[in-house]
C-alpha cells in the first residue's frame, strides 16, 4: 500500500502501530485520523506518521492485512493459553514444595521481556524453588524458566557442580591418546540448556559486573567462542550451586575482579622472579634508592 509506517515507527507490533492497523482493517483512510492514534511515547511526531501514511489503500493489500492481523490475533490467544497452562503447572509444584526460609528479595532489574507471561512468574518461580536465581547476572524470570524445564529442580543428580557442566558439555574434553592430551575442545551437543546458557554468556558481555569483566579478559586473550564458553559454564556453575545449596550471589563488581586479577598478576611475577634469583620492588622504592 506503499505506507511508510515501519520507518516512523520502532515497533510496528507496539501499541501506536496496533492501533493504526486496527484502524485501516475497520476502513479508516485519512491519514490525520490514523495519526492521531499515535501514543504519547512514540518518538515520531503525529505530522511525521501522517505523512507516512499517505497510500493506495487497495482492497487486496487490505485484505492481506486483515488476514494477517487475524493470524497475529490468534497466535497470541495461543501464547495466552499456554500462559495459563504454565501459570498451573507452577502452582502445582509450589503445593509440594516447601515455604520459602524468606521473602521474596527486590528484583536486580526491571524485566524488559516482551514475551514474559503474563504472571508473575518471577514471584512463582520462588515459591517453587525456595531461591531467586535472577539475582544472578544474566537471569531473567524467562531464563530460569526454560533452564528448569530442561534440567529438572533437582540437582541432586549431580553429585558436584563440575559433574552438571560436564553434562552440559561446557567443560573442556580430555581426548588423550598414548598418555598424550591431544585435544582438550569442548563436546558438541544439542543440549538446550547449554546453548540458553551460551545466550546468557553474550549478554553478560556487555554489562558492567564482574562475569562482564570475566567475558571481555578471556575475549581479549583466547578470543569470543572460548570466552562465551567458559563464561556459560560460570553460568552453570552457578545454576546448581544456587539451586541445590540455597547460595545468595552477589555481583562483587568490575573494581573487585580487576584489583583480583592484578593480585594473581603480581603474585605470578614475584614467583618468577624468585625462581631467576631475583626480586621484585615497586617503582616509587627504586627511585627512593637512586635518589
Amino acid at each position: 500500500m506503499n505506507l511508510q509506517l515501519h520507518h516512523v515507527v520502532t515497533d510496528i507490533t507496539g501499541k501506536t502501530g496496533m492501533c493504526i492497523l486496527r484502524a485501516i482493517v475497520a476502513g479508516e483512510r485519512d491519514p490525520a485520523v490514523l495519526a492521531s492514534y499515535r501514543d504519547r511515547r512514540c518518538k515520531s511526531s503525529e505530522g511525521t506518521i501522517r505523512e507516512a501514511l499517505v497510500g493506495h489503500y487497495r482492497e487486496e493489500h487490505v485484505l492481506a492485512l486483515r488476514q494477517s492481523l487475524a493470524l497475529y490475533d490468534t497466535y497470541h490467544e495461543h501464547v495466552a493459553d499456554c500462559d495459563r497452562h504454565i501459570e498451573a503447572a507452577l502452582a502445582a509444584l509450589a503445593d509440594y514444595a516447601p515455604l520459602p526460609p524468606a521473602p521474596l528479595p527486590p528484583a536486580r532489574r526491571a524485566d524488559t521481556n516482551h514475551n514474559a507471561p503474563a504472571f508473575d512468574l518471577r514471584e512463582r518461580l520462588f515459591r517453587v524453588l525456595g531461591v531467586d536465581l535472577t539475582q544472578v547476572n544474566g537471569f531473567g524470570a524467562y531464563l530460569v524458566l526454560e533452564l528448569i524445564a530442561e534440567c529438572g529442580i533437582d540437582m541432586a543428580r549431580w553429585p558436584t557442580a563440575k559433574h552438571f557442566a560436564s553434562w552440559l558439555a561446557l567443560s573442556p574434553g580430555n581426548k588423550i591418546s598414548g598418555g598424550k592430551l591431544l585435544s582438550s575442545r569442548t563436546r558438541r551437543t544439542k543440549s538446550r540448556a547449554a546453548a540458553l546458557l551460551r545466550l546468557a554468556a553474550n549478554v553478560i558481555g556487555r554489562t558492567e559486573t564482574a562475569l562482564g569483566a570475566y567475558y571481555r579478559r578471556l575475549s581479549s586473550r583466547i578470543g569470543k567462542a572460548k570466552a562465551v564458553t567458559a563464561t556459560a559454564r560460570k553460568l552453570a556453575l552457578l545454576f546448581y550451586n544456587t539451586l541445590r545449596y540455597g547460595w545468595k550471589y552477589q555481583d562483587p563488581g568490575v573494581d573487585y575482579y580487576e584489583a583480583r586479577y592484578r593480585q594473581r598478576l603480581v603474585s605470578n611475577l614475584h614467583r618468577r622472579a624468585k625462581s631467576l634469583g631475583y626480586e621484585l620492588a615497586p617503582v616509587q622504592a627504586c627511585e627512593l634508592r637512586v635518589s
